[in-house]
């Protein structure tokens, strides 16, 4: 018996690999040579294709397509209709299966509703991709990108508030995280303050 739950509307072709603890939600598929971790949670119409990679306690919302050369690291939100692609210039009558770009998103990324990530890029750890953005190149670490195309407009936490810097530091309000900006890098310098 799975150690993972499957929505009776759903089909998880034989070869694809789920974690304990994930949950399949409504009318979603899951293609051999998918690899899923433990603790996820798919919505409802979520597709994942063959050679994708999902890391453990990653959160993907409806209607978003996980495609082939897609890797989520542990802890990424994907939130409603959020976009990835594969290849740069699609054409129906050209078969370009070789061309695949591969797009990588690190470690407690989130991704805001109807977000479209080009392929090719990676989102570092943390990045925070708002709603309706188009991600056309490579995203720093704790970065917030915002409008089309995505530009930073700011800094995240780790713990998801914004963050306000002065003279290239500051602390996070909600977690006391320290950080500090060089050179257009942000750093965690102070890890959050433990709560009792």
């Amino acid at each position: 018996m799975a150690d993972y739950f499957v929505h009776e509307s759903s089909y998880i072709d034989p070869g694809a690999v789920i974690g304990a603890g994930t949950k399949i939600w409504h009318f979603s598929h899951v293609m051999p040579g998918a690899v899923i971790g433990e603790g996820c949670n798919l919505g409802q119409n979520v597709v994942v294709m063959p050679g994708a990679r999902i890391g453990n306690n990653v959160k993907i919302q409806n209607n978003v397509s996980i495609y082939e050369g897609v890797t989520l690291e542990d802890d990424v939100f994907c939130g409603p209709s959020c976009v990835f692609t594969n290849v740069l210039n699609p054409r129906s009558h050209v078969s370009r299966k070789h061309e695949y770009r591969p797009t990588l998103v690190r470690r407690g990324s989130s991704i805001g509703a109807n977000a479209t990530i080009v392929c090719g890029v990676t989102l570092g750890e943390y990045a925070f991709i708002g709603a309706g953005a188009v991600v056309t190149a490579d995203v720093p670490a704790f970065a917030l990108m915002l409008g089309v195309p995505a530009r930073r407009a700011g800094w995240m936490c780790q713990c998801g508030e914004r963050l306000a810097l002065a003279d290239g530091a500051g602390g996070c309000p909600a977690c006391g995280a320290g950080y500090r900006e060089e050179g257009g890098i942000l750093r965690q310098i102070d890890p959050p303050v433990k709560q009792g």
